[in-house]
């Protein structure tokens, strides 16, 4: 796992070495175990690598790594878990003399065998990588198939910059620094910038599973991509398995336990995250199932009841035998981490479970070098709450004429959320405390949005977005077009609950979920690894009838059953919990000044990206209770944030 940058420039700067070795610098970080360099200055191409050792810890690992014929030049991120397989077939039809036995070094091979787009479609891995051929005088840039390693690029001036993070494309003299309002809007809406798009003009994420080509003779970037989620996710449902429910279970296994004992091979210390739900004990279970000692598992725990899953968590640890690690933050300890994540994300991002996701990566990387995830469950077998809600919402609200639902709207929010709270409070006396949290008036008048919506698409859209209008609060912006907006891309899919789950896969899976984990991880230079995003086990969950990820209301059956031959039920069944933190409540107490002083009305207006009226309206509702807010101030305050530190 490492972080690479470079550029392509007709204008090649006189002291190459140390640009590039300053671009390597800003991301060293996720890879603080060696350094290198190399150019071209005849062809104006120039690739800066940082390493974090894992396969191959000798020098022959290093990068960038020329291949052995000479043509191609690589910096590579991420693990390709099949390159002992690609270098037997490799050996088969060429005379190949290795100087290591680094994934990087297969990866060269292969390129220079089968050419790249082959050999990728050949990989069973996670990377993101810059390829320069000097024959063609070509670069190529590449992503995984589902987004979990990060790519920027973009022509800044006569220079076309890439890297791993934006702050080594910054470094770049080229670099112009001017915010985009429009993915701002996004922003805004999602908590996250979509790919393409970036905070900065004229910067674009490569998509997932795509290839770039780009020249100084063609410097307009060729995209082309190698897999297509879309078209996995219609042939999965255009030919469903067709086993009984155990031959799925039984499938199922079979596919997940040959990604995870993949993924568990590593020349340097191997864990796994545990939350005790679900998905990371299924993970964890397999991967104990695969070890001749116990896998060192890692949780981190609230004292606030209502976030707390240590528990629960070390339970499912006790009886697989792993040996465990868990940690109970305070809020100082959440708290103290708030100013490290602008720097830490690299442009503005607002999911607040960034802060535990920080923490319990710290914590592990005390103790290993990687660590396996549980990521990507609730999108390929049917984990989230909202698919199952929306479904029989919509299911009962498109039966009512348009007008009424918008009547019924109306009365909801002519209550006051603290009103609602009031009239419901007798009736929730004496259930669990968890239920004493719900603040039944805010979610009358969340509810409320939804009752106008008039088609499912629109309120998936309204269900999965914050601000509902964010070109009327970033000033100057128009929303970008998405998937979620541009229904004819959409894949297409039998039932509504199916169209949410793909929804999710390709775009908060990757733009939200892996941004999270990515950034968070490698910035205590830890590499995570997410079995559930093997495209083997992805092209096999789709194949799956939903009925056998959905039954009696509830989700992952198939999983659970999976799950349930290493774990009791009894250990895993409870409801659903999120990973997250009391932002809400943190604004009211310990974050008020500080979120105060970013959300000045004066600030905000002399600054010149928001309109400050609705902002400062949400914030005094905020803090008088009278709704909560958090979600939509956490995403202004995170750009705030951000825009600070630039």
């Amino acid at each position: 796992m490492c972080g690479f940058s470079g550029f392509l420039s007709n204008h090649f700067p006189q002291h190459p070495d140390q640009l590039l070795k300053n671009m390597g610098q800003a991301i060293v970080h996720r890879g603080p175990d060696d350094g290198g360099q190399w150019w071209d200055a005849d062809c104006g191409i120039g690739l800066s690598h940082r390493r974090l050792s894992i396969l191959d810890l000798s020098p022959a690992g290093h990068q960038p790594m020329l291949s052995a014929c000479g043509r191609f030049v690589i910096a590579f991120n991420g693990e390709i878990y099949n390159h002992l397989e690609l270098r037997s077939e490799i050996e088969k039809t060429a005379d190949n003399q290795w100087r290591g036995h680094s994934d990087t070094e297969t990866l060269l091979a292969a390129f220079a065998v089968w050419g790249i787009e082959a050999t990728l479609k050949k990989c069973t891995g996670m990377f993101a990588l810059a390829c320069w051929d000097r024959q063609k005088r070509t670069l190529t840039l590449a992503r995984d198939r589902l987004g979990e390693k990060p790519l920027y690029y973009g022509w800044q001036g006569n220079s076309f910059l890439f890297g791993s993070e934006l702050k080594a494309l910054k470094v770049h003299p080229a670099f112009n620094a001017a915010v985009n309002r429009d993915a701002l809007a996004l922003l805004m809406r999602h908590n996250y910038i979509p790919a393409p798009y970036s905070i900065w003009q004229g910067i674009h994420k490569l998509q997932p599973g795509c290839l770039l080509t780009v020249s100084t003779a063609q410097p307009e970037p060729h995209i082309t991509p190698y897999w297509s989620g879309t078209h996995i996710i219609e042939a999965g449902l255009r030919s469903p398995f067709t086993g009984s429910a155990d031959e799925a279970v039984s499938a199922l296994e079979s596919v997940l336990h040959k990604a995870i004992g993949q993924q568990m091979v590593a020349d340097v210390p191997l864990g796994a995250f545990l939350s005790g739900g679900v998905d990371s004990s299924a993970v964890v279970a397999l991967m104990q199932a695969q070890s001749s000692r116990p896998v060192r598992t890692f949780s981190i725990g609230f004292h606030e009841a209502q976030y707390n899953e240590a528990e629960h968590a070390k339970a499912v640890a006790k009886h697989l035998g792993t040996e465990h690690t868990e940690l109970y933050v305070t809020a100082n300890d959440a708290l103290n981490v708030i100013p490290k994540l602008p720097s830490l994300y690299d442009e503005p991002f607002s999911d607040s479970s960034q802060i535990p996701t920080f923490l319990v990566s710290q914590m592990a990387r005390q103790h290993v070098t990687v660590s396996l995830s549980g990521d990507a469950g609730d999108e390929l077998f049917c984990g989230y709450n909202r698919y199952l809600m929306a479904s029989r919402l919509w299911g009962k609200l498109s039966r009512l004429p348009l007008g009424v639902r918008k009547a019924m709207a109306y009365t909801l929010t002519s209550v006051s959320p603290n009103a609602w709270n009031r009239l419901t409070t007798p009736l929730i006396k004496g259930l669990p405390s968890r239920f004493s949290q719900m603040n039944i008036g805010d979610k009358l008048h969340k509810g409320a949005d939804v009752l106008a919506c008039q088609s499912v698409s629109e309120l998936y859209l309204n269900l999965v977005s914050h601000w509902q209008d964010p070109t009327s609060l970033v000033l100057g912006a128009t929303e970008l077009p998405t998937l979620l907006t541009t229904t004819k891309a959409q894949p297409n899919t039998p039932t509504d609950i199916e169209r949410m789950m793909a929804l999710d896969m390709l775009t908060y899976l990757p733009d939200d979920i892996l941004t999270k984990v990515d950034r968070a991880a490698m910035g205590v230079s830890l590499e995570t690894r997410v079995p559930f995003l093997d495209h083997r086990v992805v092209e096999f969950a789709w194949t799956l009838p939903l009925q056998y990820k959905l039954r009696d209301g509830v989700g992952k059956w198939a999983l659970r059953q999976v799950l349930y031959k290493h774990v009791p039920k009894a250990l895993i069944e409870r409801p659903k919990m999120g990973f997250g933190v009391p932002i809400d409540d943190w604004l009211r107490g310990p974050l008020r000044d500080w979120a105060e002083t970013l959300l000045n009305e004066n600030r905000l207006r002399n600054e010149g990206f928001f309109n400050p009226l609705p902002i400062r309206i949400k914030w005094e509702e905020h803090l008088s209770g009278k709704r909560n807010w958090h979600y939509y101030l956490w995403d202004v305050l995170m750009f705030q944030a951000w825009l600070e530190e630039q």
